[in-house]
């Protein structure tokens, strides 16, 4: 990847972003809508985590870092402290990674 293209994808982000702004411009989003664009961030980061957890190149893998997702997301399940959370995935991680 070039920087040429990294560049050209943030000037490509920022356009949209302004875009957004001059056609909406001071309108209010209907609530539906609204809502719909408030939970966004939080259904790409799970997409990001799970395509990383259970992809290698080109090819679907089940090994250590599911297990580890696996226990941070039944830590995060059990409110438990964020930092907590991210020690035990990385901890569960490192010892199934050292078993097999």
């Amino acid at each position: 990847m070039s920087w040429a293209f990294v560049f050209a994808l943030a000037a490509t982000a920022y356009a949209f972003k302004v875009l957004g702004l001059i056609v909406v411009g001071d309108r209010r989003l209907p609530p539906v809508l609204d809502r719909c664009l408030g939970l966004i961030p939080a259904a790409m980061v799970a997409a990001i985590v799970m395509k990383d957890t259970f992809s290698l190149g080109q090819s679907l893998v089940l090994d250590a870092r599911a297990a580890g997702v696996g226990a941070a997301a039944i830590a995060a399940w059990r409110k438990a402290p964020l930092i907590l959370v991210i020690v035990i995935g990385a901890a569960v991680t490192a010892a199934v990674r050292a078993l097999a």
